[in-house]
């Protein structure tokens, strides 16, 4: 892996939130002073709105790592198309909470339950729920009436909703939702990071990471990926992880703006669709589309690869030795001309080649991205 090659200490670019890498843009740093607004009056509801990849869940994993967990109770719930009855069982779970049987009745009593022992014990309990766009509108009436628990004059629950941009629109518009809307207490829409920003983020990452200066980059680099990345957190990990990964492969210590487009060429292939190349798998074999496999195809192709790549320029070389050594000769012009279209066939040979084992490692790059969610979903 390009850590390695680098001499990293860890993958600066996981695709995956982790509050140790948070960087506070223009942007989150003003969602992040929302959020420390809306905490600080614990009650009601704070909105965070954001592109898909905007950082959303890595601001409030960076929030969440600077509380005491000794004076607030988390529970963070990812929700799905969950209607009024479901979400009130997943909120149960999610705080930890056993509920006998499977009616919405017992989990409410469970849950107010859980709620006041909380208080009385000197903690505020606070409930994450990200994508909440996938929310039905009897889902978010539920989340409102959670937060009409109270112990005295004091509420129970406050609610932190993360949701991308259609989420923003259907809380200010829809008429079933005024109540909801009123008790919201503060609410914050994450952009795009600035062009400004982008070399600022990528050394940052880097330097969390043990980095020295190796690579190098050219400064065009940076006003390229924002250009091809919007800005967007998520899709500047994923372009610069494959730059990285192209780096160390090509075993480079100084990254171009031509390597850039190169990677950004290959993401662009790989998002196209394939249906020429796609075999259906037959259907008494599924175990052929599980990981595992993919990773077994991708390993013995890349070995095959490197091979037969391997093999080719050893007879490329071959041939010069071959050529210069006719060039010496009286009668070497006709036999120059056939080496020079051999050598030329040798060159297109190798870089189809070369082609292979890139697609190769994107292959396994693409595997070992979706493993380490996985495991990290889990």
């Amino acid at each position: 892996m390009f850590d390695e090659f680098y001499g990293l200490s860890g993958r600066p670019f996981q695709l995956t939130p982790d509050p140790a890498f948070y960087f506070e843009s223009l942007t989150h740093r003003k969602a992040l002073s929302y959020l420390s607004y809306g905490l600080a009056q614990a009650e009601g509801f704070v909105v965070i709105t954001g592109e898909v990849g905007a950082g959303k869940s890595t601001l409030v994993a960076y929030l969440m790592a600077t509380i005491d967990p000794a004076r607030l109770t988390a529970a963070q719930i990812v929700t799905s198309k969950l209607d009024e009855g479901e979400v009130i069982h997943v909120i149960a779970q999610a705080f930890g909470l056993p509920v006998q049987g499977h009616d919405k009745a017992s989990a409410l009593g469970a849950i107010e339950a859980f709620l006041h022992d909380e208080a009385r014990a000197g903690r505020r309990c606070l409930l994450i729920v990200d994508e909440s766009q996938n929310l039905s509108i009897g889902a978010l009436e539920e989340l409102r009436m959670l937060s009409n628990f109270q112990l005295g004059s004091h509420p129970l629950l406050q609610t932190l909703l993360l949701g991308q941009p259609e989420f923003r629109g259907t809380l200010l518009d829809h008429p079933q939702l005024e109540q909801l809307r009123q008790r919201v207490i503060a609410t914050h829409h994450l952009e795009a990071m600035e062009a400004s920003e982008v070399q600022a983020y990528i050394e940052h990452r880097l330097k969390r990471v043990g980095w020295n200066g190796n690579p190098s980059f050219d400064q065009r680099v940076f006003a390229e990926l924002y250009t091809a990345s919007g800005g967007v957190p998520r899709r500047i990990n994923q372009i610069f992880n494959r730059l990285l990964m192209l780096g160390a492969v090509e075993q480079r210590s100084h990254v171009d703006n031509a390597m850039l487009q190169q990677v950004l060429g290959e993401l662009g292939h790989d998002a196209a669709p394939k249906r020429e190349a796609s075999v259906p798998a037959p259907q008494s074999a599924p175990v052929a589309v599980a990981p595992q496999p993919i990773e077994g195809v991708a390993a013995a192709a890349l070995q095959v690869a490197l091979a037969e790549r391997d093999a080719q320029i050893a007879e490329l070389q071959h041939a010069i030795v071959e050529l210069a050594n006719k060039v010496e000769t009286p009668s070497a012009q006709n036999e120059l001309t056939i080496l020079r279209d051999r050598v030329g066939a040798l060159e297109s040979q190798v870089i189809e080649q070369e082609s292979a084992i890139r697609h190769t490692l994107t292959m396994l790059i693409e595997w070992i991205e979706t493993e380490n969610g996985a495991r990290a979903a889990a």
